[in-house]
């Protein structure tokens, strides 16, 4: 048993504008039903880590504006635990916060508690094999000062995923069935299609999971190293925490850089593992990502809320409230993505999805009210 307190954050700020017209600022991806059809994103991430965390110690780390919505989605963990950042500082700021709360939530220097942060946005298979690579991680990075991180195994050349480089010995093995502990040699951004085909061909290449797993101790000392101011905000916060300063929190939160934090820290740290992915796993970031989620029907498409497809291949249909609703038919189609909602319709190549956001800008601009 460890000695660690054990906590997980689950980070849940994000808008999900690549989901829209039903991803809304209010209602974003991780509340949506994309993965299963009776449990939110959300839901599903809280679920998946109970066997290991309980309930009371898990969080949710999020943007005040989704609080609301994030509590009446009734996720069975404590109100108090859904923590909300006071502005947006990207990753780097949303972890400095959760080491700080952890610090004045524990009553410690953070040396004993061990932090697992996951994601509310991702599609995870074979949860007896999820959790069995959550404890490679947190035992490794209780047992020394590492900063850990997950890697997948890469099936397919993707230009879509950052890649992690790991120290391999030689004739290892076993990777698809047991997690193992990795030196990482270093952190690569998004490759074109030819280093990417390059990465998976080498075999020591991953894809960046996002998942990140530390003891708050070591995660604050590193962070004191990489940038000393990161480190001297995390203590200021943690002791205003404390103290229930919350005008002090959020004026020191709010001089923060905002950055990611694989820049700000983990490619400037002394120490990074990376463990193995065992499990299957998916980035369900765009709506091309539905494809891959094995629900194709015989002409490979994938569909929700009973539209109507007459010679259409390859085609993503989401009528977001049902046949009775609203009639949707795509006829003569391939490989595009249709989805209606009640104010909103979208229409996109699937090798386009990641410029919905673009359209969700243009609509901004415009004062479009179904954002």
């Amino acid at each position: 048993m460890s000695s660690h307190q054990r906590v997980a954050v689950i980070m849940a700020g994000g808008s999900g504008e690549r989901f829209w017209p039903v991803s809304r600022r209010l209602n974003p991806k991780q509340l949506l039903r994309l993965t299963s059809p009776t449990d939110t994103m959300l839901h599903e991430a809280v679920n998946r880590l109970l066997p290991l965390i309980p309930a009371e110690h898990i969080y949710v780390q999020t943007s005040p504006e989704l609080v609301p919505a994030i509590r009446a989605a009734a996720l069975g963990i404590p109100e108090a635990n859904i923590i909300a950042e006071p502005c947006r500082r990207n990753t780097a700021g949303c972890l400095a916060y959760a080491a700080a709360y952890m610090m004045s939530r524990y009553q410690n220097d953070g040396s004993g508690v061990s932090m697992a942060v996951v994601t509310a946005d991702h599609r995870i298979g074979a949860p007896d094999q999820f959790i069995a690579t959550l404890t490679k991680a947190l035992e490794t990075v209780e047992s020394e000062p590492a900063l850990g991180t997950i890697g997948i195994p890469p099936t397919r050349p993707s230009t879509g995923f950052g890649y992690i480089q790991a120290a391999l010995p030689d004739g290892t093995s076993e990777l698809d069935t047991t997690p193992q502990a990795f030196p990482v040699t270093s952190f690569k951004e998004k490759p074109p299609k030819d280093v990417a085909e390059q990465y998976v061909a080498e075999g020591n290449y991953f894809w960046n999971s996002g998942m990140f797993f530390w003891s708050v101790g070591t995660f604050v000392s590193q962070f004191e190293q990489a940038d000393p101011a990161y480190g001297k905000a995390i203590h200021a916060m943690a002791a205003a925490m404390s103290a229930d300063d919350e005008a002090t929190v959020n004026a020191v939160f709010n001089d923060l850089k905002g950055i990611s934090i694989d820049y700000a820290l983990m490619e400037k740290a002394e120490r990074v593992v990376m463990i193995n992915a065992t499990f299957p796993w998916d980035d369900i970031g765009t709506w091309s990502a539905l494809d891959r989620a094995g629900n194709e029907d015989s002409d490979g498409n994938v569909i929700n809320g009973d539209p109507v497809l007459i010679d259409s291949t390859g085609c993503i249909v989401y009528n977001d409230e049902g046949a009775e609703a609203r009639a949707v038919a795509v006829v003569g189609m391939t490989d595009v993505v249709v989805v209606a909602t009640k104010d909103a319709v979208l229409v996109v190549p699937k090798d386009r999805t990641e410029d919905v956001k673009k359209a969700v800008q243009a609509l901004g601009e415009r004062g479009a009210t179904q954002l």
